[in-house]
C-alpha cells in the first residue's frame, strides 16, 4: 500500500472521490462504511444489504444525517442521488453493481450464492470488484479473476482479512530477494470440530456476533478457507491435509515450521499453515543463501537462521479492505487474488453422523466443516468443496462423522448460480 496516502490526498485535493458501492451492512460492512468515511478521497455512495434499517444504520453509525440517506429502488436513481451528493441505500444489489457511477464495489456478504452473483455483474458492468467473501473466492476465484481480466477490471481479496495481510508480507518478501518457505496465520481458538451454531451461541451473543460465523471460527472451516485465499494465491500447497496447526510462540516458528531432518515438523518447504496462539498475527517464513544476509539478519535481532520470521501481530479486518478498493482504482492492482486455476481446496467432512436424505447446511452450520486440501487430491478424490454446501444439499446415503463427502454422495440444486460458475472453471481449468 505504499504511497496511497499521496494519491488520495491528491484525488481528494482535485475535488475527486472513489465512489464505492458496498453490499453487505452486517459487522464488517458497518465498520469498513465508517472506516471510509474518515479516508480522504474515498466515498461509500451506495450501501446495500436485504435489511434495509441495516444500510440505514450503517451510514447513521457514521455520523451521515439521516436527511442526506436516500433509498434507491433502481442503479439509475442511485446514480441521480449519488450526483446530487446524497447517500443511497438500497435492498439489492444490482442498485450497486450496474450503477453507471460507481467505481467499485466491496462484497461483504460472506454468503457464496450471493457473492458469486454480486461479483460477475460486478465485472460485466466495468467496475472493480472487492471480495471481502474468501468463501466464494476459494470455490470460484480463479473463473471470476479470469471474466475480471478479460473485462479490464480488478478481481481482488481484501486487504484486512489474513490472506490479503500475509500476501502483502509475502510480497515484501519476494520484492526485497528473500526465499519464502512458509506463510500462514494464527488461530486464537482452539479446533473444535463439534461446535454448532447452538454450543457458541452464549458467547457470540456476548460478543454480538453471528452464531454461524463463530461457529465456522471454532470448527476451522474459516482458517481452512483463508489457507486456501493464500495457497491460490503464491502457489503454496498444504503439507498434510488441514494442516498442521502446531502451537508456539512467535520466536520458536523458525524451528518449528522447518523439515522434519531439521527437527521441524514439515515433508517440504513452500506450504501454508497455521499457529495456534499467535493470533491474530500472520507471518511468512524465509532464508537467505547468501552468508551476508543471514550475518545482517542476526545484526538486526531477526535470529541465527537460517530461518526467519517476518510476523505482522494485527490485521484490522474490514477497517482495511477500502485500501484494496481504492489499489485496484489507483494503481489497477489486487491486493491478493488466485494466480491461475486452484492449487488447494477446501473440502467437505461430516461433522457427525448423518443420514440419508438429510439437509446439510454449509459453513459454521450444525452438520459439516471444511478442510484443506490439496486441489489435485481433492480432484481424484472427487470431494465436494465445502462453499458449494448449502440448505438444499441433500445427502444421498449415510455418513458417519468425519467422513469426507463426495460429490456423488449428495443431490445440488441445479439452479445454484454458484454451482454451475464452479462447473464451467472447471472445464476452463481442466
Amino acid at each position: 500500500m505504499l504511497g496511497l496516502n499521496y494519491k488520495l490526498e491528491e484525488l481528494e485535493k482535485n475535488g475527486k472521490n472513489i465512489l464505492t458501492g458496498i453490499i453487505g451492512a452486517g459487522q464488517m460492512g458497518k465498520g469498513m462504511i465508517s472506516q471510509m468515511t474518515l479516508m480522504k478521497g474515498m466515498t461509500p455512495a451506495v450501501v446495500v444489504d436485504i435489511n434495509i434499517e441495516n444500510a440505514k444504520k450503517a451510514f447513521l453509525h457514521a455520523g451521515i444525517d439521516e436527511s442526506n440517506i436516500k433509498y434507491a429502488k433502481t442503479a439509475a436513481e442511485a446514480d441521480a442521488f449519488i450526483k446530487e451528493g446524497k447517500s443511497v441505500i438500497g435492498d439489492h444489489s444490482d442498485v450497486a453493481t450496474k450503477s453507471e457511477v460507481i467505481q467499485v464495489v466491496i462484497d461483504a456478504t460472506g454468503v457464496t450464492e450471493v457473492g458469486a452473483k454480486i461479483a460477475l455483474d460486478t465485472i460485466l458492468g466495468k467496475k472493480h470488484i472487492v471480495m471481502l467473501n474468501a468463501e466464494a473466492d476459494v470455490v470460484i476465484g480463479p473463473i471470476l479473476k479470469k471474466f475480471a481480466d478479460a473485462a479490464g477490471v480488478i478481481y481482488t481479496g481484501a486487504a484486512g482479512d489474513e490472506p490479503g495481510a500475509v500476501k502483502e508480507l509475502y510480497d515484501f518478501a519476494v520484492a526485497s530477494g528473500f526465499e519464502v518457505r512458509v506463510i500462514g496465520k494464527g488461530k486464537n481458538n482452539v479446533l473444535d470440530f463439534d461446535c454448532n451454531p447452538d454450543t457458541v451461541l452464549e458467547e457470540a451473543t456476548r460478543r454480538g456476533v453471528s452464531p454461524h460465523m463463530l461457529a465456522s471460527f471454532k470448527e476451522g472451516t474459516k482458517t481452512m478457507v483463508e489457507m486456501a485465499c493464500m495457497s491460490n494465491a503464491t502457489g503454496y500447497i498444504c503439507d498434510v491435509r488441514g494442516g498442521h496447526g502446531i502451537s508456539g510462540e512467535v520466536k520458536d516458528l523458525p524451528q518449528l515450521l522447518s523439515l522434519k531432518e531439521e527437527n521441524g515438523v514439515l515433508n517440504q518447504y513452500g506450504v501454508v499453515d497455521f499457529v495456534n496462539g499467535i493470533a491474530p498475527g500472520v507471518f511468512v517464513i524465509v532464508t537467505s543463501k547468501l552468508p551476508e544476509v543471514r550475518a545482517e539478519m542476526e545484526y538486526v535481532s531477526m535470529g541465527k537462521g537460517p530461518n526467519y520470521i517476518l510476523y505482522r501481530p494485527y490485521h484490522l479486518c474490514s477497517l482495511e479492505t477500502p485500501l484494496s478498493a481504492a489499489k485496484a482504482v489507483l494503481d489497477h492492482q489486487a491486493t491478493i487474488a488466485p494466480m491461475g486455476g486452484l492449487v488447494s481446496e477446501v473440502i467437505t467432512v461430516a461433522k457427525k453422523d448423518l443420514k440419508a436424505g438429510d439437509h446439510l447446511d454449509g459453513i459454521g452450520g450444525y452438520t459439516v466443516y471444511g478442510t484443506i486440501e490439496r486441489y489435485e487430491i481433492a480432484k481424484q478424490m472427487n470431494a465436494l468443496p465445502v462453499g458449494l454446501v448449502n440448505k438444499d444439499t441433500i445427502l444421498k446415503q449415510d455418513v458417519k462423522k468425519g467422513d469426507l463427502i463426495t460429490y456423488d454422495m449428495v443431490q445440488l440444486r441445479e439452479d445454484s448460480f454458484i454451482l454451475q460458475m464452479r462447473r464451467l472453471q472447471d472445464k476452463l481449468f481442466a
